[in-house]
């Protein structure tokens, strides 16, 4: 299960002023946290992602609006949506994503294990599917 993407349920505590949620790396997500990034400004239509890292984990947190994740691993194709801040997509190494159908002022933050400079990406779809494939994950 944990090389499977999967939405995993933050801490909640409601309080008549507003709610608040957190995380804790090797706590409520399977990684300790060496990157953050967010995604914002998104243009209506537009879509992020489209590429897969080889030696990252990644949760990724809806903050504002909402989106949906389409991920692929081989064969197996899953659409999450994301449209409640207490809860995140965990996304595992050779995880093809997509982010799409974003609504009006949505803001996407993703944690990471790996920093930017040493992530591996591979952003050719054919090229992920085989590399996939061929180290039988």
């Amino acid at each position: 299960m944990d090389n499977e993407p999967r939405i995993i349920e933050l801490p909640k505590i409601k309080d008549l002023r507003g709610n608040l949620s957190f995380l804790e790396d090797n706590n409520h997500i399977p990684f300790k946290i060496k990157r953050a990034y967010w995604i914002y400004d998104i243009p209506g239509g537009e879509e992020r992602g489209s590429h897969a890292y080889r030696n990252a984990s990644e949760f990724v947190i809806l903050l504002s609006g909402g989106f949906t994740v389409k991920t692929i691993r081989g064969e197996e194709e899953r659409n999450f949506q994301l449209d409640k801040a207490n809860f995140g997509l965990f996304l595992p190494p050779y995880t093809w994503r997509k982010f799409s159908n974003f609504l009006s002022n949505s803001i996407c933050l993703v944690v990471s294990d790996t920093n930017y400079k040493n992530c591996e990406d591979i952003c050719d779809y054919n090229d992920y599917y085989n590399e996939f494939v061929q180290k039988k994950l």
